[in-house]
């Protein structure tokens, strides 16, 4: 047998197995019987390579199915905790972190309070979180199989930070850091894209196809799911939506550029007009999303305004978002989400004051059902599959 055909036929094993397991993780239980239809791949082929992957601890045998007379099949489950990854977001003023099955299941979580950390500090951070992370996994044939990590900024291809403006971070390579301390696997994403990703695979986004997810944090991230797909542009960085300018002569913001759309729409912009109208309560020492949140709660006049007065704001990107891209649904998500009380009405009524009607016809608006997790659980999720990729390389 020449070369070639020992590769292709290697090729061809892995793209099956692969087949395979991907529809047992998606039907499960699901018999082999099942799984030959479903694939379109003959019995004996499904046969050898369930038998692998059994050995491999990623699928399991449960008891006998349903059957449709004769012997009652065995079913086959996918191994959710064959293994567990890390996901991991970093904002300017927290780190969340989430340990997660290889199916997104939440097994443990860390949030920390940062406030403005340095690269170094974050690194030391991360290296505590993990860590303690590492030390609640369940038993499991291969432990922690991944750690994926969300950062406000733009990644290159090789996974390296360029730029992020809100941490002043510029060229650092975390994932390295991170892969030589630990020899498990790093995945470095925009944590905007892995929001969105986290959404379509977990959250408000699984019915949909065309989806802009807007993550508002201190600033504004956007994530865009374009035919089913995360759209990345032509070198990983598209979605720095945060930074459309909505005003020419206004302020400078972390980027360079004056009046952008983040300045006035985000977490930041909002405890920056917070401060300004002087909104803190007596008692209550540092102003903080949380802070508003409760004002908001107990029905405090001005707090409620200043909420909406961001809905407006955030309005006029959507707007612009809306006109571009004609998405089925927008999901706001990350800090902001928090908000949904008194912005949603305020934030649809401009829309549909500004807005081309035609555009908005059929728009979804949501907020994130995942809370503050879209972007951990989304680089989770990435890194899960990554090992399985990996997984199926390698037999």
């Amino acid at each position: 047998m020449n070369m070639t055909q020992t590769f292709n036929q290697h090729v061809v094993k892995k793209r099956n197995k692969s087949l395979v397991l991907h529809a047992i993780k998606e039907f499960f239980p699901v018999s082999r019987a099942e799984l030959a239809n479903k694939t379109g791949l003959n019995k004996g082929t499904v046969s050898s390579l369930v038998n692998e992957l059994l050995e491999e601890n990623l699928i399991l045998e449960s008891g006998p199915g349903v059957s449709s007379g004769g012997r009652r099949p065995v079913m086959l489950l996918f191994n959710q905790s064959a293994g567990y990854t890390i996901g991991i977001d970093i904002g300017v003023n927290y780190v969340l972190a989430v340990l997660t099955d290889l199916q997104g299941v939440i097994c443990n979580e860390k949030r920390i309070k940062v406030h403005n950390p340095t690269f170094s500090q974050t690194t030391e951070i991360l290296f505590e979180v993990i860590d303690e992370l590492i030390a609640t996994v369940p038993a499991s044939p291969y432990g922690v199989v991944g750690i994926g990590i969300g950062v406000p900024g733009t990644v290159s291809t090789s996974e390296t930070i360029l730029l992020a403006p809100n941490l002043k971070w510029k060229n650092v390579d975390l994932k390295s850091v991170i892969e030589e301390k630990y020899k498990i696997p790093v995945k470095v994403k925009n944590e905007a894209n892995a929001g969105a990703y986290g959404e379509k695979k977990f959250g408000a986004g699984q019915k949909f196809n065309d989806i802009v997810y807007i993550s508002g944090g201190i600033g504004i991230g956007v994530g865009l799911i374009l035919n089913e797909k995360l759209y990345k542009g032509h070198n990983g960085f598209s979605g720095e939506l945060g930074h459309m300018t909505i005003n020419m002569d206004g302020p400078v913001c972390n980027c360079g550029n004056q009046g952008c759309w983040e300045l006035y729409a985000s977490e930041q912009a909002l405890l920056r007009m917070a401060s300004e109208e002087n909104l803190l309560p007596e008692n209550v020492t540092e102003l903080t999303l949380e802070t508003v949140v409760k004002l908001a709660e107990s029905g405090d006049e001005k707090t409620i305004k200043l909420v909406e007065k961001l809905g407006k704001n955030l309005a006029i990107g959507l707007n612009n978002i809306i006109n571009t891209f004609n998405p089925e649904q927008i999901i706001i998500g990350n800090r902001l989400a928090a908000l949904q009380s008194w912005l949603e009405d305020t934030m649809k009524e401009h829309l549909e004051k500004q807005g081309l009607a035609t555009l908005q016809k059929d728009l979804q608006i949501h907020f994130s059902k995942l809370e503050k997790r879209s972007a951990a659980l989304g680089v989770a999720a990435a890194s899960a599959e990554n090992f399985l990729a990996i997984n199926l390389e390698e037999s």
